[in-house]
């Protein structure tokens, strides 16, 4: 029986060690905090996770909350007209919301996590709670017959270099500051189905907003996304969630009345209900060599770390879970070797650099033809429907999204019919 080490309780993690159990390989996770722990810690994400994310997760019968947490079944997307916001409040030029083929949902990864680390443990494997520093990892290397490394943030991290060809931001690109809320009335223009709304400011940021299962039940995620330096990047010296809850809403009756309008009676959901941070969007070399020679393999969000600001991230790592769940399926029983862990990272990249390169332009100035495509969409309702099913299949952008002429070409078609 082939030993793997899997380093990461995330969503990549969990998903991997729990799928490479269920088809008999002795997995060991290691995790710096106990089930119980993360369920009572800070919240982590602000996951929303579509079609192909969730069908990863069914296939491996980890859909545990999918009775429970609420079908969102739409996303829709609002523009504050340029000017309006300053001094504000706001006005909307555009306002719509596309249908998803295949409904997506939001669990609290507090939720999730735990409950995943529990069902590992229970299924016979073995937990190691301890925060893993690279000379633990040069002692693995040697007992085991492959190292994951799918714990995104410290020490880890640093074994594996970044890739200047992949990564065009060198510096944050944005402040983001989260609330979990309960109380959020329904959107006026659209009450009968639940939706994720994608709130932009020109020039300022972004807010979403979107539907999940909490600790506590049904609830709602307030999501801002500040330019650096700009009026949203206000919640660095925050400490206490109720302040941080406040000024959410404050930007929010600025930037993005229409959301505030449903938002005057929310209050957090618990104490530990509000998160906020800051990375730059980085791709990096997925081996990393460890002092004592041994190799290690990135996931997800080592390896590939794209801004929150598409919504890709639980779903990349499902992704990336599951591509490398296929490739330890198929090497059987030949050697884990360098060659073969760069393969399996590039057969993954194949699927992750359409959400890298999506991400990556939605965090610069809209060119016209974009700014064009999303306006039309409020006149279109293809329109609307593909770009909100491109969150799901980033990879369809490249048909209509970046290029001014498929851009024209494609609403000239739609409009036409």
């Amino acid at each position: 029986m082939r030993k793997i080490l899997v380093v990461g309780a995330g969503q990549a993690g969990l998903q991997l060690a729990l799928g490479l159990q269920s088809h008999g390989y002795e997995v060991t996770l290691m995790s710096n905090r106990t089930a119980d722990e993360i369920r009572t810690g800070r919240v982590m994400s602000t996951q929303c996770m579509f079609h192909t994310a969730l069908q990863h997760e069914r296939d491996l019968r980890l859909n545990f909350w999918e009775s429970q947490a609420p079908r969102i079944e739409g996303l829709g997307a609002s523009v504050a007209a340029p000017g309006s916001f300053d001094p504000g409040p706001a006005q909307r030029a555009v306002d719509w919301v596309g249908r998803l083929d295949g409904y997506a949902q939001s669990v609290d990864q507090r939720v999730k996590m735990s409950g995943w680390m529990e069902t590992f443990a229970q299924r016979g494997g073995r937990l190691v709670i301890h925060g893993a520093a690279v000379s633990d990892l040069s002692y693995f290397a040697r007992t085991y017959d492959l190292v994951l490394v799918a714990a995104g943030k410290g020490e880890l991290v640093s074994m594996f270099d970044r890739d200047a060809s992949r990564s065009p931001y060198a510096q944050p690109q944005r402040a983001l500051a989260v609330a979990y809320v309960h109380g959020l009335g329904p959107r006026p223009e659209h009450p009968e189905f639940d939706a994720v709304r994608c709130n932009l400011v020109p020039g300022v940021g972004e807010l979403f907003v979107m539907p999940t299962f909490t600790l506590s039940g049904r609830a709602d995620i307030l999501f801002w996304e500040g330019v650096p330096g700009g009026p949203l990047d206000a919640f660095q010296k925050v400490k206490d969630p109720a302040e941080h809850l406040s000024l959410t809403l404050g930007l929010m009756e600025r930037f993005t009345p229409w959301e505030y309008a449903r938002a005057t009676k929310v209050e957090l959901t618990d104490a530990g209900a509000t998160l906020t941070g800051r990375y730059a969007p980085t791709v990096r070399n997925p081996v990393g060599r460890l002092p004592g020679g041994g190799l290690v393999l990135g996931v997800a969000d080592v390896v590939v770390a794209n801004d929150p600001v598409t919504g890709q991230g639980a779903n990349s790592a499902s992704k990336c879970a599951a591509s490398y769940l296929d490739s330890i399926l198929g090497h059987g029983d030949a050697e884990f070797d360098e060659t073969w862990m760069r393969n399996t990272f590039e057969r993954y990249w194949e699927t992750a650099r359409h959400a890298t390169k999506w991400t990556n332009a939605m965090l610069g100035p809209p060119p016209e033809h974009v700014l064009n495509l999303i306006g039309a969409a409020g006149r279109l309702q293809p329109a609307a429907d593909r770009f909100a099913n491109g969150f799901n299949d980033p990879s369809d952008f490249e048909n209509f999204f970046y290029e001014p002429e498929r851009t024209e070409a494609y609403l000239a078609s739609i409009a036409g019919a």
